[in-house]
């Protein structure tokens, strides 16, 4: 895949997409949220894909809309908006379907809808120079790209309701406190940590982890009885699979399982020459 304001890269199983506007602070505008829709789903749709990680190029990961592109278009600004929020959400529900985990490496500063995809990974790393600054009420607009469904779930809604209002910045080992990320690492360790993180799930049940991602997606939305049957049929359809019949054997036998093989992938090992 040929792009220029998002980086494609694939390395064995794993699939890293790196927003690349660095002069710009990664900020996101029509050129790049259609990248971000197509690269989205060619992850979605790719089997050979069993992790995906997303960060960005440069000082930082993403620091919202483009700004600057809605001051140029005046009066249209509202049409572009819509054009703008209809790619990355489409983007945004893409990489949060799929079958197959997502890990957001923050490389440095997020804000607007940069931290809806910062919060978006399954598990989230973030650098200690990260920050995070909602920052839509400070230029008389509101959330979009999932950030005001996302961050009551992942933080509360007082805590969302703090920084959305009064567009607090929150550093890095404060995001992690308060579980808008899974954790902050130094920036020195965040590649090496990303690559670990990722092969891990690479070389996992993807097919768990897929069923895992659906229930958890839907938590919130069903009552107890209606989710404790989507969770019967899930589990149930998991022990169907390949990957699922290894994890059972291996469990009997005391070994550890080869979820790479049951899948039918090539011979290279996901733990190995695997970069991000």
């Amino acid at each position: 895949m040929s792009n220029t304001q998002l980086l494609f890269g694939r390395s064995g199983p794993i699939a890293t997409l790196t927003l690349n506007r660095p002069h710009a602070g990664n900020a996101i505008d029509l050129s790049l949220a259609r990248e971000l829709l197509t690269a989205a789903i060619a992850c979605d749709e790719d089997e050979g894909i069993r992790c995906v990680v997303l960060t960005g190029a440069g000082r930082y990961f993403c620091t919202g809309g483009d700004v600057g592109g809605f001051a140029t278009a005046g009066d249209a600004t509202p049409s572009l908006l819509k054009e703008l929020t209809a790619y990355v959400h489409m983007a945004v529900a893409r990489l949060a379907r799929m079958g197959k985990p997502l890990v957001t490496a923050v490389n440095g500063p997020a804000a607007g809808a940069g931290i809806g995809l910062a919060a978006l990974g399954d598990l989230a790393l973030a650098a200690r120079s990260a920050h995070f600054t909602l920052a839509y009420t400070a230029i008389g607009l509101s959330p979009d790209g999932g950030a005001s469904w996302l961050l009551p779930r992942l933080i509360g809604l007082r805590r969302a309701q703090e920084l959305i209002f009064t567009n607090s910045k929150v550093d890095a080992d404060a995001a992690a406190d308060m579980g808008l990320v899974t954790r902050a690492v130094d920036d020195a360790a965040l590649v090496q940590e990303t690559v670990e993180l990722a092969r891990k799930l690479a070389a996992g049940a993807t097919a768990a982890l897929g069923f895992s991602r659906r229930l958890l997606l839907c938590s919130f939305d069903n009552a107890l009885e209606t989710h404790m049957e989507a969770e019967a049929r899930a589990i149930a359809d998991a022990s169907r699979t390949a990957q699922g019949r290894e994890g059972i054997a291996a469990f009997i036998e005391k070994r550890k399982p080869d979820f790479w093989r049951m899948d039918g992938m090539p011979d290279e090992d996901p733990n190995e020459d695997t970069a991000v």
